[in-house]
């Protein structure tokens, strides 16, 4: 091979390291509704959603090399109910989504809405953040979020896989304990809130939970396409880890438990709809017990 066939074959490699070494984590779809604000300037509502945008899903999180395939679906959806100035207001509603093996089925890991987003934001100011220190509201939720997503997935792949990512979220907690915004503190909306998400994640009385989420999705929908009736009994039984925290009742909120039956309710409903008499009669007796505000919606599994 001559010099330049050499130098040739050598620059294409480099070109693919580089690209395949700079895929991002996320695949997250930002959206800024401000209709309820009346009079809310369309300029910089565009140049903060570019701004979220840039700064969730080109920014590296991790160390891990990501394919264009793997990248993580999520979404981020900014409600702002008040506008005063540069100050805003409303709501943050997180999702993300894990494809399960060998289907086209994307599973829900998280569905929740945060009611304590509160920011300020000047039309052409850089988005800053840093994992030392608490810079800004707005890029310190948004973090914290990335990190909680990051984390559900790893959970889901391989046990407490997620925790170096909870980690860094309780971290950005820690650095926000002295600013005056709310959602950080321990005091603060009635236990479900950022604080108590994080803690719940990393608290050892939870921990039947996170063994859950890896149980959940990689040993059983994972196995759905392959062995549905296994895998379905087989989930059937991992429900008893989620009914043995709710038993023990770590504290009186239960907010991790409520985080996973508000993302994963539906989907129970829907699988269990083909189970046999006596595993319907089990698992909704149990779905019964744990998530008591969900009853009638077990009762579907029956019709």
């Amino acid at each position: 091979m001559t010099r330049a066939k050499k130098f040739i074959s050598f620059l294409c490699l480099f070109v693919l390291f580089a690209v395949s070494a700079g895929a991002q984590e996320l695949l997250c779809n930002i959206s800024l509704n401000t209709q309820q604000v009346q009079g809310s300037n369309m300029s910089v509502t565009k140049a903060l959603q570019t701004a979220l945008y840039e700064f969730v899903n080109q920014r590296v999180w991790t160390n891990h090399v990501f394919t264009t395939e793997e990248r993580i679906e999520c979404s981020m959806m900014l409600n702002i109910t008040s506008l005063a100035g540069s100050e805003f207001s409303g709501t943050i509603t997180v999702q993300a989504r894990r494809p399960v093996f060998n289907s086209t089925y994307p599973t829900t890991l998280i569905n929740f809405q945060d009611r304590d987003l509160r920011f300020t934001y000047v039309e052409g100011q850089p988005l800053e953040f840093s994992d030392v220190a608490h810079l800004s509201n707005l890029t310190s939720i948004l973090a914290f979020y990335v990190y909680i997503i990051l984390g559900l997935d790893y959970d889901s792949f391989s046990q407490n896989g997620g925790t170096p990512f909870f980690q860094k979220a309780e971290t950005i907690v820690t650095n926000a304990q002295q600013s005056s915004e709310r959602g950080w503190k321990a005091y603060e909306g009635n236990y479900r809130n950022r604080y108590w998400l994080v803690q719940n994640l990393l608290d050892d009385r939870y921990r039947s939970v996170r063994e859950f989420t890896y149980n959940y999705y990689r040993l059983g929908l994972d196995r759905m396409s392959s062995r549905p009736n296994e895998a379905r009994t087989d989930i059937a039984e991992y429900f008893k880890l989620l009914q043995d925290v709710y038993r023990r009742k770590p504290d009186p909120y239960l907010f991790l438990l409520q985080i996973v039956f508000d993302a994963k309710s539906d989907e129970w409903v829907n699988m269990f709809s083909n189970a046999t008499p006596d595993e319907k009669t089990r698992v909704i007796r149990l779905l019964k017990e744990i998530d008591p505000p969900n009853i009638s919606k077990y009762d579907k599994i029956n019709q």
